[in-house]
């Protein structure tokens, strides 16, 4: 079973998580960048004009630096992103509709500062054509992830 960690995160509580977790179960990692990064002022939700909200509610793509090229070698991803109004930021949607995840577990986990997990993996299974199953849960360190794999 080969394993990959792809995660996006905004502020670094994300990173933290799925660096930690790769290399505890030994596999391995790709960030999800943003072609513009994001300022403190873009993720500043409580601002209605902020780039979070203007691309979440607009529903837009957000352009994605950098390509994975191997995602046909892993059986199991993991996909680790910041909750921003009960699911994915509109980039890990963005960079998932690109690629073929068929016969692919994927287990999304997602880090809050306050929000639910929502209906986040219903809302990510359309970007993940073809994934053999789909399940997110909110964690808040590495181990949690690690035990939900193994359970």
């Amino acid at each position: 079973m080969k394993t990959l960690v792809i995660y996006f995160s905004a502020q670094g509580t994300t990173a933290k998580i799925a660096k930690e977790l790769a290399a505890n179960i030994n596999a391995d990692l790709f960030e999800i960048k943003p072609a513009v990064p994001y300022t403190a002022a873009d993720i500043r939700w409580v601002n209605p004009l902020a780039r979070c909200n203007r691309e979440k509610f607009g529903k837009k793509d957000v352009p994605v630096s950098g390509k994975l090229e191997n995602l046909s070698d892993y059986d199991t991803v993991l996909i680790g992103f910041p909750i921003w109004y009960g699911s994915a930021p509109n980039i890990v949607n963005t960079f998932c509709k690109d690629y073929d995840w068929s016969g692919i577990r994927v287990y999304a986990f997602a880090t809050s500062g306050g929000s639910g997990i929502g209906k986040t993996a219903e809302k990510l299974a359309p970007y993940l054509k073809g994934a053999a199953s789909v399940d997110a849960r909110l964690v808040s360190n590495a181990g949690e992830v690690k035990s939900w794999l193994e359970a």
